[in-house]
């Protein structure tokens, strides 16, 4: 199979989960190497991602790796399907490969849980708020560029309506929701459609109020995505760079507990639709 340039982080994750598998059984890439008929190299090279590998390597390595996990197995011969192209890839190679990952991310995901302190979740932005956001990047995008990712962004929501909409809470501190992206009309059309948007029985908004005072995560925009089986979670954290992914064990562990706090301290769904709605008449 030949190798990847550019992997992605769905590839990058399957060669890491491969790789963890094989040295919590203690062995080494040259074992893995005889058991697939391939050189040390190319062992490495699926490790990082950058080498594609089949369901039946992968279900020869679990069992001579001695995972039992059959649900785990599943999931990694899930992640090794890569045949069948999928809506973001007609913006491969014109918008940054982080943006597809998140999408990608989001698409494949059992659950998909959110803190967002600056601005609304991307999931339930209007084109006008998503272009205001854009348009304050710097350096400045293009015109042509900014419509690309309004776009883009746009199609991530065909995961809240598709036929087996994937389930999503979005915990929203009180700040994002008064934050004025494209002005007041734009703001006030924007907190409505977040109303709107929570009625559905999929989409649960939570209100994160001020006087909750500090909380964990406060210093970025946190996007947890549970995967077939809790070992093949991901978090996604937003940063002024890009997008940056994480599914070591301890930092896993770290954001569940973070959720359980944003939970305890939010408003439920009801008391977070009354807070939405009181900020629009603020307004």
């Amino acid at each position: 199979m030949p190798t990847r340039p550019t992997p992605t982080e769905r590839q990058r994750r399957l060669g890491a989960e491969l790789r963890k598998m094989r040295l919590a059984a203690g062995r080494t890439t040259e074992y893995a190497a005889g058991l697939l008929g391939l050189d040390r190299t190319k062992v490495s090279n699926m490790e990082a991602g950058i080498r594609a590998t089949s369901p039946e390597r992968i279900r020869i390595l679990a069992s001579n790796y001695d995972c039992g996990d059959q649900a785990y197995i599943e999931g990694l011969v899930a992640l090794a399907d890569s045949r069948e192209r999928h809506w973001w890839d007609q913006y491969r190679g014109v918008l940054p490969q982080g943006l597809l990952d998140v999408a990608e991310l989001e698409w494949f995901a059992t659950r998909l849980e959110t803190l967002q302190t600056v601005h609304v979740p991307g999931l339930l932005q209007l084109s006008g708020y998503a272009r205001a956001i854009f348009d304050s990047a710097i350096p400045s995008l293009p015109e042509s560029e900014i419509e690309l990712r309004v776009a883009q962004r746009l199609q991530r929501q065909q995961v809240l309506e598709r036929p087996m909409p994937v389930e999503y809470i979005a915990y929203v501190h009180e700040w994002a929701l008064r934050m004025q992206f494209g002005g007041l009309r734009t703001t006030r059309e924007q907190l409505q459609h977040v109303c709107e948007m929570s009625d559905r029985v999929n989409v649960d908004v939570r209100v994160l109020p001020v006087g909750a005072g500090a909380f964990p995560g406060a210093g970025h925009a946190v996007l947890y995505a549970s995967g077939v089986v809790p070992r093949l979670d991901t978090v996604q954290l937003d940063s002024a760079h890009g997008g940056e992914f994480t599914h070591a064990d301890a930092q896993l562990t770290k954001y569940r507990a973070h959720i359980d706090w944003w939970n305890a301290k939010s408003c439920d769904s009801q008391a977070s639709r009354d807070f939405i709605h009181a900020i629009i008449r603020d307004l």
